[in-house]
């Protein structure tokens, strides 16, 4: 048995009176603190998911509402012009080395949604095509001018700014190309390569195996035989969605002036000399076009490149 002095028992008992008294009270004043802390960081959690959930759910909702906007104005255009408007506007868009096209292109699907629209409109009905586009895979493009071209109504493509190159070559199945003055299109001549190595004008890569080289390696030579079926196919694909709307002769003159590669790929065919080459073009650009582009918002940058004030005249000036 171990006894413990009086004068130690004393000191315990005077260090638990010290510590607080013995109604609990100490505790509960704890339990408060900690409670209090608990309720500030719950509060700063829900906090932090309210505003986390408005930077996802705020460009969701204002995404909505431009696409809202998109169709309501695509609709009052197919009620005046009693048409079925289909888009096609690659906005990401710009041109790299030699002109070639970088970023969003023409490819499978946009054929594949554009074949869809194609089928689901009317054999009488017309077609309005809004085309805004650097171009793109020559087969997307290839299969969209011929799903217009068998199109019984009437098929109208619109160019408020640029359609190059796959662009084109689809135009050119229209049976009216809507341009603005200042629009341009492009030549069709295909070009060769890969993201890897870059991309080459197939015309360029025959021109340059007409120079002598005994050192040409298998793949040159191989590159040299695509490109010349190449422009072939291309060709051949212009003038059938050129006959049909005119002369054998001046269909022929347009296609091998469009493939031939006379240009560089991204030569600007402008509006006057479009209709000079005999490119069926007219500049009735609808206004509600212009309006639909603008509810086709570039990549947000951290300052606008280009800014102005809409005009207004001037009290009191002439």
């Amino acid at each position: 048995m171990v006894c413990t002095p009086l004068h130690m028992l004393s000191r315990r008992r005077r260090r638990c009176n010290v510590a607080g008294p013995r109604d609990g009270t100490g505790v509960e004043q704890a339990y408060e603190g900690h409670h209090g802390t608990m309720s500030d960081s719950l509060w700063w959690l829900i906090g932090i998911v309210a505003v986390l959930a408005l930077l996802v759910l705020t460009p969701m909702v204002r995404r909505r509402r431009v696409v809202g906007r998109r169709r309501a104005l695509m609709r009052a255009i197919e009620r005046e012009r009693g048409s079925h408007v289909v888009t096609l506007i690659h906005r990401r868009d710009g041109f790299g080395l030699l002109g070639l096209p970088m970023g969003r292109l023409i490819d499978i699907e946009d054929s594949e949604q554009i074949l869809r629209a194609i089928r689901e409109t009317p054999d009488d009905a017309p077609i309005d095509l809004i085309l805004h586009t650097p171009g793109g895979l020559v087969l997307a493009s290839d299969q969209i001018a011929y799903a217009l071209r068998r199109h019984h109504g009437r098929v109208t493509v619109f160019v408020p700014h640029y359609a190059m190159s796959g662009g084109t070559l689809i135009a050119l199945a229209a049976d009216e190309i809507v341009m603005d003055r200042d629009a341009v299109l492009g030549p069709v001549d295909p070009q060769l390569g890969s993201l890897q190595h870059g991309y080459w004008p197939a015309v360029s890569i025959l021109a340059a195996l007409e120079e002598p080289n005994a050192n040409r390696d298998d793949e040159t030579l191989i590159m040299g035989d695509v490109a010349r079926k190449a422009v072939a196919q291309v060709r051949a694909t212009a003038l059938e969605l050129l006959s049909e709307k005119r002369e054998p002769q001046d269909a022929e003159r347009l296609a091998e002036m469009l493939s031939e590669g006379r240009w560089t790929h991204d030569y600007p065919i402008r509006f006057d000399e479009a209709a000079q080459i005999g490119l069926p073009v007219t500049d009735s650009m609808p206004r509600a076009v212009y309006d639909l582009m603008q509810l086709y918002p570039q990549r947000p940058q951290r300052r606008p490149s280009v800014e102005f004030i809409p005009w207004r005249r001037p009290r009191g000036g002439t």
